[in-house]
């Protein structure tokens, strides 16, 4: 209940936050604020912007030899901040406003199956995060109309596998790369229809497909990844634009620049796949 957040906040105050003190009162604390917003409130975008000027860092979850479920509010990559917004959105939707219900949202969403085991349960590739949680409700990942998806992504993964060194866990246990191949082999053959960079500057054509608060995954032709990166859809003065954690920015920013001008600066993003959280 939000008595439980606001006796969180309370124990927090007048004292050093400890890091799962401090995550879990930010987290109580969006919970919070979102149960008294107007029903009209676009909350995947209420509580992105709850994240505003946090700093980027990559690789918050490699903690540690044992894999284990990771909170972490204070520092973003572009997929914890979907997944901690996608989370949020999650639990109030189904106006569930505790900290134990969001964490269970987050493992449901970000493991197997919900389960934890080692680093091999956690899903890693973003085309296999959509699949999985589509199989569950949780998103719906947007294909038509055609156009604006008039182009048809056909999945080739196998970074991890070809590139263990890169990954702490895969160097720590060589063990788990055949595992990994494995999931990659099942992920890699399915096709899934996308807006090509050619039609993002299209605004008109976009608006029927893309909404306020959809979760944008670009597309790219690096060998053996499918997804380069990845924000919120934001609309403004007719254009598109992204709220992701930059590496650019170092931060987690509304980019002023339009979506369409983005893509522009990035020759390996071929375009835009759509997804969408369920109420």
């Amino acid at each position: 209940m939000i008595g439980v957040c606001l006796a969180l906040t309370m124990m927090a105050q007048g004292r050093q936050l400890d890091v799962e003190t401090a995550d879990s009162v930010k987290i109580c604390t969006l919970l919070k604020n979102a149960s008294q917003q107007p029903a009209d409130t676009n909350l995947p975008l209420f509580f992105a912007r709850g994240f505003i000027g946090k700093p980027y860092v990559a690789h918050t979850l490699e903690v540690g030899d044992k894999e284990r479920l990771v909170v972490n509010t204070r520092e973003l990559d572009c997929t914890t901040l979907v997944e901690t917004v996608t989370a949020l959105t999650k639990c109030a939707y189904q106006k569930k406003y505790t900290y134990a219900a969001y964490r269970a949202a987050l493992q449901a969403m970000r493991y197997r199956n919900g389960k934890i085991d080692n680093y091999t349960s956690r899903i890693h590739y973003f085309t296999e995060w959509i699949t999985e949680n589509s199989k569950t409700g949780l998103v719906t990942e947007i294909q038509q109309p055609n156009p604006p998806f008039t182009a048809v992504q056909t999945v080739k993964v196998n970074y991890m596998s070809q590139h263990p060194q890169s990954y702490k866990a895969l160097k720590a246990h060589p063990e788990y790369v055949p595992e990994i191949r494995r999931m990659e082999q099942r992920v890699s053959g399915q096709q899934f229809r996308y807006i090509p960079k050619s039609r993002v500057g299209r605004s008109a054509e976009l608006r029927q497909a893309v909404k306020d608060g959809d979760i944008i995954a670009i597309t790219c032709n690096k060998v053996g990844l499918d997804i380069a990166h990845l924000g919120f859809a934001v609309w403004k003065n007719g254009n598109l634009h992204l709220l992701n954690a930059s590496q650019l920015h170092k931060q987690v920013i509304e980019e002023p620049m339009t979506l369409w001008q983005y893509l522009r600066q990035h020759p390996s993003h071929t375009g835009i796949r759509i997804i969408r959280i369920n109420k």
